[in-house]
């Protein structure tokens, strides 16, 4: 069985995306939480070459990033993306771009599943990358007929997004109307809300992470399990 080494739900991203394609297609693995904060690479040391999550441990075969990650899965499991050749390169290519771009959304709006911020500001940059995620998302629902972005089933370019969704929320990001709707049908998958409801109820708060988001604006609400500080 595999075992999928990953951080904090609330914050990591980059580990969300493998963890949802395999909860939500199914795959039976085994799920190992390291905490961020002071120790974080050495607690990860053995498990990860680069000291980072997500890493995916098949039987000793190490795989580290997300995408390579879903690349391997790809390679053993139907369904992570699609059968049509078209819909497939689509796929690839929207789950590189988000892989290795929209810096200004990661900068400005760290991912955390169980606040709710007021942007204290909106730069252009943010605002270029929150129009070519609508225009990306769009695209792909109208290209290929929804409701997920390379079709009818729920695959890794979805997932690829899901840390978008969450920022979505978060953060009140304005989207047009076929765009929103998409998020909050990520939103509503089954794996996503196991995800967001484990996020909520962790104890556990990493400082750099907590600074980004108050940096980032005005916390509204923090709906995780209270902590004594």
């Amino acid at each position: 069985m595999y075992t999928l080494h990953i951080g904090n739900k609330n914050y990591s991203s980059w580990s969300l995306r493998p963890w949802v394609i395999l909860a939500a297609l199914e795959i039976p693995f085994e799920e190992r939480l390291h905490v961020f904060g002071p120790g974080f690479a050495a607690r990860t040391e053995g498990r990860s070459p680069s000291g980072k999550v997500p890493c995916l441990d098949d039987d000793g075969r190490v795989v580290w990033d997300s995408l390579a990650i879903a690349e391997y899965l790809a390679e053993r499991h139907p369904g992570v993306w699609p059968e049509d050749a078209g819909a497939r390169a689509w796929a690839r290519c929207a789950a590189a771009e988000m892989h290795s771009g929209f810096q200004a959304l990661r900068e400005q709006c760290s991912m955390t599943c169980g606040q709710r911020v007021r942007l204290a500001a909106t730069p252009e940059a943010l605002l270029r990358d929150i129009e070519r995620i609508a225009a990306l998302w769009t695209d792909g629902l109208r290209r290929f007929g929804g409701p997920f972005l390379a079709g009818d089933s729920f695959g890794a370019v979805d997932a690829f997004f899901c840390p978008v969704a969450f920022r979505v929320q978060t953060y009140g990001l304005e989207l047009p109307d076929e765009a929103s709707r998409y998020a909050g049908r990520l939103l509503a998958l089954p794996a996503m809300r196991r995800w967001y409801e484990a996020a909520l109820a962790e104890p556990w708060r990493d400082a750099p992470h907590e600074a980004e988001v108050t940096r980032a604006g005005q916390v509204l609400q923090d709906l995780r399990v209270a902590v004594d500080r």
